[in-house]
């Protein structure tokens, strides 16, 4: 009962927000795709997380820091802690659908530890605390010496708070939440422009969504004000460069650059603060940067930084496929910001590039059996790419494993007597809209079928607008502006019914919207008509020009050696392709493939090439590297139309 009880104040602070985000605690995932995504982090990704942090001694670096001393040597990075933080996240996030008193218990014992590593007065960063004499070499003598270059002690503190809040949300304790609590005091205690205080900025950026997200739980409006501070003085220190998004104040920015990650979770709390408090300056420079990565810089598998010096984002139209970072972290804070900025706006196209960036180029950043992870993800390889067990530095794999779980959260949304549905997978709802209990449950194949069932199955006695997202895919738009263009002639369609007859709507903002004093039982069936579509870059990309990339629905497809027994860089698409679409249930666990004929460049004994036709194979982009290594083809080039 406290629990519940706890959960229910909760979910009444989380307004602020123009549209209120519907929490992770009122989802119940059914669906057989993200369901085996959830099943693998359950029990492959998260366990390995935690082994890992045992294995590398993450956690000993919090025991030694409760017993400090110069015999303690302090190894590993500055921000090893938050491998600890975001598993425990991730494992929270699966306590909501796997309910398990092991690991809960588990979590408390790991929360012992990390509770006794904190100084008195809140401080907590096991890099200088175990050894105060000689802390980590980034660390710098004195607490926020170095926080501007590779200290992270701002890095910590965002992922000590989003974990501790998913914690709280998903077990009612307090035990985390407090730890998080005390450190973000002593931060705001201690960095500001008061006396006796520190005028610094992150190094690396999260701290800023993070402070923003423990003012929506809390209702204390020091938080907000400290994500704020740390924005406003972008630019001000000492720290001036493009690497870091501190070449200019944020609200001058207008365009994505520098280290990916730290861009995206910066322009993440940008947004935040943008929604929160109204401040015109921010949602503008928000609105440029974004408009920016997405119509100049977004990979069509919505990965973004596309280059490894810097794991940063590159030029204007700079997006090579073989060399391509498209760092797994990066699509994880694209799919942050976009969500953030849905909230801010109430617009499709936001989750329209969430959804790409989803089902692509994030989970293509771990392994299907959740064993096994990309750093980064190109869309072009000659078999020198393959995921890997781990990493020294394991942001990615740390960050999968509290992502994946956190999915329920994105599905839905609410403004008043409105209830948005985002993304499409079987599951249970049971949400308030406009002050009443409503409980909807949908079911689907999707992403293999554009066939989408909505029962309602409790609701409010009062009218409701249902506002079902129309994806871009189905209107003809790869994604918002030019960047990306479909290459063929087809018409996409779709249809939605309210048991079973048409029904008065309107299209607002890339919603399908339909008001009306819902029942129990009342059942709105949509059908997304799902053809293989090839699309073509913009001009501008060199590296895409006379080449198409291959999708269905909201899957992007590649061609990958094992279906493939030819030299795949000798393939040429046919100027109009057709496509064959083949279910194949046992194949890396259950995909539709598609099959088009294709012409293969080959020589004759004399020199001469002549074509030769063959079937090529495509499967899901995020399915490739599972098979051994080898080539694999985004974008293939196309012959000439006649």
């Amino acid at each position: 009962m406290f629990r519940l009880l706890t959960i229910h104040l909760l979910s009444l602070l989380i307004h602020g927000y123009p549209i209120d985000p519907v929490p992770f605690t009122s989802v119940k995932v059914t669906d057989a795709f993200w369901g085996q995504r959830l099943k693998a982090s359950r029990e492959v990704t998260v366990p390995l997380a935690f082994s890992k942090c045992e294995e590398t001694g993450r956690f000993d670096n919090f025991v030694r820091a409760a017993r400090p001393g110069p015999e303690n040597e302090v190894k590993g990075f500055s921000f090893d802690d938050t491998d600890v933080y975001k598993t425990i996240e991730g494992a929270s996030y699966l306590l909501q659908t796997y309910p398990d008193k092991d690991l809960e218990a588990y979590i408390d014992s790991v929360l012992v530890l990390v509770a006794a590593a904190q100084e008195p007065d809140g401080y907590l960063y096991t890099a200088r605390t175990m050894n105060p004499e000689h802390p980590h070499e980034w660390a710098g003598n004195r607490r926020w010496e170095k926080v501007e270059e590779l200290s992270h002690e701002f890095y910590n503190l965002g992922h000590m708070v989003e974990g501790a809040i998913a914690h709280y949300q998903a077990t009612g304790k307090r035990s985390f939440l407090d730890i998080a609590i005390r450190y973000a005091d002593c931060v705001c205690r201690e960095i500001g422009e008061g006396p006796e205080q520190v005028v610094a900025v992150p190094g690396h950026q999260i701290a800023e969504m993070a402070l923003a997200k423990l003012y929506l739980v809390t209702g204390d409006h020091k938080y907000l004000k400290q994500a704020k501070f740390f924005l406003d003085k972008r630019g001000y220190t000492s720290r001036k460069d493009a690497y870091s998004q501190a070449h200019k104040p944020v609200i001058e920015q207008d365009q994505a650059v520098g280290h990916a990650v730290r861009a995206t979770y910066m322009y993440s709390g940008m947004a935040d603060v943008a929604a929160l408090t109204g401040d015109r300056s921010y949602i503008e420079a928000i609105d440029r940067i974004w408009g920016n990565m997405v119509t100049k810089k977004l990979y069509i598998t919505g990965g973004i930084g596309a280059t490894r010096q810097g794991e940063a984002f590159g030029a204007n139209y700079e997006l090579p496929n073989l060399s391509a970072y498209c760092e797994t972290c990066a699509a994880i804070g694209n799919v942050y910001l976009n969500y953030r900025l849905f909230l801010l706006h109430g617009e499709s196209k936001y989750f329209d590039v969430l959804e790409r960036t989803l089902y692509n180029g994030l989970i293509s950043g771990v392994s299907l059996d959740g064993g096994s992870f990309f750093y980064p993800n190109p869309l072009e390889s000659t078999g020198q790419h393959q995921r890997q067990p781990w990493f020294g530095c394991a942001c990615c794999p740390s960050n999968i494993s509290r992502f994946i779980p956190s999915l329920p959260g994105y599905i839905y949304a609410v403004k008043d007597n409105s209830l948005f549905v985002n993304l499409f997978m079987s599951n249970t709802v049971t949400v308030r809209v406009g002050g009443k209990e409503m409980v909807l449950r949908q079911q689907t194949l999707y992403p293999w079928e554009g066939d989408i069932h909505i029962t309602i199955d409790k609701a409010t006695g009062k009218n409701v607008t249902l506002k079902i997202r129309i994806p871009g895919w189905v209107e003809n738009r790869p994604v918002p502006g030019d960047l990306y263009a479909y290459h063929d002639s087809k018409t996409p369609s779709y249809s939605i019914l309210v048991n079973g007859k048409d029904v008065v709507f309107t299209l607002c903002n890339g919603y399908y919207c339909i008001e009306r004093k819902w029942k129990k039982g009342d059942r709105v069936d949509v059908n997304f008509l799902m053809d293989a579509r090839t699309v073509a870059a913009n001009e501008k990309v060199s590296a895409d020009r006379g080449r198409v990339a291959v999708e269905r629905g909201p899957l992007v497809y590649c061609a990958e050696w094992p279906d493939n027994d030819f030299e795949l860089r000798q393939v040429i698409m046919n100027p109009a392709p057709e496509f064959k679409t083949v279910s194949v249930p046992g194949k890396l666990y259950g995909i539709v493939q598609l099959e088009t004929r294709a012409r293969l460049q080959s020589c004759q004994e004399e020199g001469h090439p002549v074509p030769k036709e063959v079937t090529l194979t495509l499967i899901p982009y995020y399915a490739w590297a599972h098979r051994g290594a080898g080539s694999m083809l985004v974008w293939l080039p196309q012959a000439y139309k006649n």
